[in-house]
């Protein structure tokens, strides 16, 4: 089996054994690719949230052999109006980084742009006035590159307001040669139906299989408009969430072996409750149970639809 994990914030202090603010461990983030390697995730896409984080994606892209998106995360927009051009000079900043990346001379690495959208979950970070202002010239960059869109949408008001900008600013799927995906969806079945008809992918992961309205959402995903996620380090499967019954036996090669706590950290095991791009696995056969189909053919669905949107060149006619 391969998978592709498309969301992985692989910049994050976690994976240098930095948890909120304090060293638990040294920094095992070769390790961390290792073992997604060893588990048959042949593609991963960091993700970029900021104009900062992205530089930082790319910088990690480019070490690890890697790719990455570029924009910036709903609730990062706040950091906008302290540029000091403003709005414009962030988004020439950003225009700038994208495209020396993308021209003749760059690695290429950047694939995508985002993550941006709306979150109005989190308006402690980003008001609603401020995300909704930036959004329209951020979507654009779509266009601009000719590169597909990584959407971030949480609460139903903040869906509506996105479809809402995708039809203002005459959005369509052409703008990155494949449309985009929602990732991390955590919507109602009519809300990701309104999505599809759009030409936009769905990406899921544990934050989209918490309840038992998010498994039926799932089992209404067409398959061919799926993607698969860990969106680590977030995004753990618990025992509270409705998906934990999905889980593989736990002998099951496809778990990575963990220490309990970050203090018991040894060099060679993961961390309990610190997702990896190697968890995929796991994602995959939750859905794929959730589906009724076997892991191996939803691996392979996704991994052609995830070809189709980030590496169209590499899908065979």
């Amino acid at each position: 089996m391969r998978f592709a994990d498309i969301a992985v914030n692989l910049a994050d202090p976690m994976f240098t054994g930095s948890y909120h603010g304090r060293q638990k461990h040294a920094s095992d983030l070769p390790q961390v690719i290792s073992r997604a390697r060893e588990k048959g995730v042949e593609r991963i896409l960091i993700t970029g949230t900021s104009l900062k984080d992205s530089k930082d994606a790319l910088k990690l892209a480019k070490e690890y052999d890697l790719h990455c998106t570029a924009g910036c995360h709903p609730t990062s927009t706040s950091e906008i109006p302290k540029h000091p051009k403003g709005f414009e000079g962030y988004l020439d900043d950003l225009r700038e980084f994208i495209k020396e990346d993308r021209g003749e001379n760059g690695s290429k690495r950047i694939i995508s742009i985002g993550e941006i959208g709306l979150d109005y979950d989190r308006l402690h970070h980003s008001s609603k006035e401020t995300q909704l202002k930036h959004l329209p010239e951020l979507l654009k960059l779509s266009n601009e590159f000719k590169l597909p869109l990584f959407l971030h949408s949480r609460t139903s008001e903040s869906h509506n307001d996105l479809v809402k900008i995708l039809k203002n600013v005459n959005w369509d799927s052409s703008w990155g040669g494949g449309g985009g995906v929602v990732h991390s969806f955590t919507g109602t079945e009519n809300e990701m139906k309104e999505l599809v008809d759009m030409g936009l992918y769905i990406g899921i992961n544990g934050c989209s299989l918490k309840t038992e309205e998010n498994i039926n959402v799932v089992k209404q995903i067409p398959l061919d408009k799926l993607l698969l996620e860990t969106d680590a380090p977030w995004c753990s499967i618990t025992t509270s969430h409705a998906s934990h019954k999905y889980l593989p036996p736990t002998d099951s090669e496809l778990f990575i072996k963990r220490v309990n706590k970050a203090e018991k950290f040894q060099q060679g095991l993961g961390v309990k409750g610190r997702q990896e791009p190697a968890d995929i696995a796991i994602i995959a056969y939750i859905v794929s149970s959730i589906k009724g189909i076997k892991i191996e053919e939803l691996s392979e669905i996704v991994w052609q639809n995830t070809l189709k949107l980030f590496y169209p060149s590499e899908v065979k006619a």
